[in-house]
């Protein structure tokens, strides 16, 4: 081989292998390589206390690949939703924990996962604990409440006994207020732009379809007025009759739509 050739074949060489050397070099190296299963755990449930919710998530990925099959594995699964949850990644969470759910059905731990569910709903679209305005939180999409409604009724429906069971059935009364005065400014949404036929429709779905919630002396109010824009006087009697009767120290009767709603989600 002429030496020009062979010397640009030994370059090349060379070239080729710095570059091999170069990606080794530069491949991460896994820090927990040589931890045991409980020493991953601990770190995970450090970073999850000190509220490093996305360092404790890949801990607890790592943790349940090497404990496969354990209960340390199954208990990483149920901590890494609830650091998805805290994290805000609720879409994250209830994937992990419908994983969960459909791999380990015997669980001990099923109940928990469950509430864990209802839990990461209730309070990412519904809100519940902001005290600070009155723009209650059945103006929002309700699908969030209705899963969280599911999850919680599934707990308490098969796990009464729950240490979490008192919880979730205060949580589904809560859902309920909150899904009935959805309806409520629904027909109030109407009435206000003289569309009472549809108010009237809402307001009476809502005096049907829920019982014992706040929302029902509104829509009462809301019926009433409806069939008074609509000069139905027999019908509008017969409903201010029934909110009377029901709620006799009605502010709707003195005051009106000028009544500031009350503040239902209040439970906590």
């Amino acid at each position: 081989m002429p030496e020009a050739k062979l010397s640009a074949a030994r370059t090349a060489f060379l070239v080729c292998c710095a570059g091999v050397l170069t990606a080794c070099s530069s491949t991460p190296t896994d820090p927990t390589a040589g931890w045991s299963p409980n020493r991953i755990y601990s770190e995970a449930k450090d970073e999850l206390s000190t509220g490093a919710y996305d360092k404790a998530v890949p801990l607890y990925e790592k943790l349940e690949g090497r404990a496969a099959g354990t209960p340390l594995a199954q208990q990483a699964q149920l901590e890494k939703a609830y650091a998805h949850y805290k994290n805000g990644e609720p879409v994250l969470a209830i994937a992990t924990l419908d994983r969960f759910l459909k791999l380990h059905p015997a669980s001990p731990a099923v109940d928990y996962a469950l509430y864990l569910k209802g839990v990461v709903n209730f309070n990412d679209d519904l809100g519940l604990f902001s005290s600070v305005t009155l723009q209650d939180l059945s103006e929002r999409d309700q699908k969030a409440a209705k899963d969280s409604f599911e999850a919680f009724k599934e707990l308490v429906s098969r796990f009464p006994q729950s240490r979490y069971a008192a919880d979730a059935s205060a949580r589904m009364n809560h859902i309920v207020n909150s899904l009935a005065q959805s309806e409520v400014h629904v027909a109030r949404y109407y009435y206000q732009r003289g569309a009472y036929v549809a108010a009237i429709n809402r307001a009476q779905s809502t005096l049907t379809d829920y019982q014992g919630v706040a929302a029902l002396e509104d829509a009462l109010f809301i019926l009433m007025q409806s069939y008074d824009a609509l000069n139905l006087p027999q019908l509008r009697d017969d409903t201010r009759r029934v909110l009377e009767k029901n709620y006799p120290h009605s502010e709707y009767l003195t005051q009106g739509f000028k009544t500031i709603p009350r503040p239902w989600w209040k439970l906590w």
